[in-house]
């Protein structure tokens, strides 16, 4: 009976402590300062982080490969696109409180079938809770990628919070409006094919518009160190995260 206690007691620890093994694989977080506080900045998985300033929390493209737990509720949803490694409704109404707003192109709102929800289209800019959200286009320019991702469909977005400005790109190659941006702080860039584009064309992207910090994400099976050493020398910190738990 003591072995079988002894037992019983150990996998008991070992269950209780699976949440925390599995946030163990979530990269730490990053905080930048920002008017009247810091922001968060927690990658989570693939195109899937949140950001955290003051009482706004951002939920970006929840899905069911993202782990939440532990995280706080989201007072802001955002979708980028309907590819099921950005959208999945079933996550989206999990993490949804009564308050969450929800922001996505037309495109999402239909296929999700979201009640409620913002519609962002191309070129728009929304002020949700206080917090800016321009809607910036996120497609395809290579004609051999152009089925994946077309024009007016999805969204990246440029937030503002805490007086920083966070651009947010999608699924996309460096188009015009990317390369145009002004006065970003921080950007999430893809660099995966077919989908999006390879990490040296994401370097001659970001180099068009310089943001001052920058995180390789949805970069599944590229190697983000090819665009760190391409921007080498340049007053931008690129900062690799693990984003698939290795």
């Amino acid at each position: 009976m003591i072995a079988g206690v002894r037992f019983a007691s150990v996998a008991f620890a070992v269950f209780c402590a699976l949440p925390l093994l599995m946030m163990a694989a979530m990269p730490q977080a990053d905080k930048i300062p920002g008017t009247g506080g810091d922001i968060t900045i927690q990658p989570i998985n693939h195109a899937t982080l949140q950001l955290v300033h003051a009482n706004h929390v951002i939920d970006v493209d929840p899905v069911p490969q993202a782990d939440f737990t532990g995280l706080p509720a989201p007072t802001i949803i955002l979708v980028t696109d309907i590819h099921g490694d950005h959208m999945d409704a079933g996550t989206i109404a999990k993490l949804r409180q009564a308050s969450t707003k929800v922001v996505a192109p037309q495109a999402v709102i239909a296929a999700a079938k979201l009640d409620g929800a913002i519609a962002l289209a191309n070129g728009e800019t929304k002020t949700v809770d206080g917090i800016s959200i321009e809607a910036v286009p996120m497609y395809n320019t290579t004609p051999a990628r152009q089925q994946f991702h077309t024009k007016g469909r999805g969204n990246g977005y440029v937030l503002t919070i805490g007086g920083k400005r966070i651009y947010i790109a999608g699924d996309t190659e460096g188009t015009p409006e990317m390369r145009a941006l002004k006065n970003i702080d921080v950007a999430f860039i893809p660099m995966n094919l077919p989908y999006t584009m390879t990490p040296d064309e994401a370097a001659e992207a970001v180099k068009a518009f310089g943001p001052k910090i920058v995180y390789p994400y949805h970069y599944k099976g590229s190697d983000p160190t090819i665009f760190a050493n391409a921007l080498k020398g340049l007053p931008i910190d690129v900062r690799i995260r693990d984003w698939y738990g290795k």
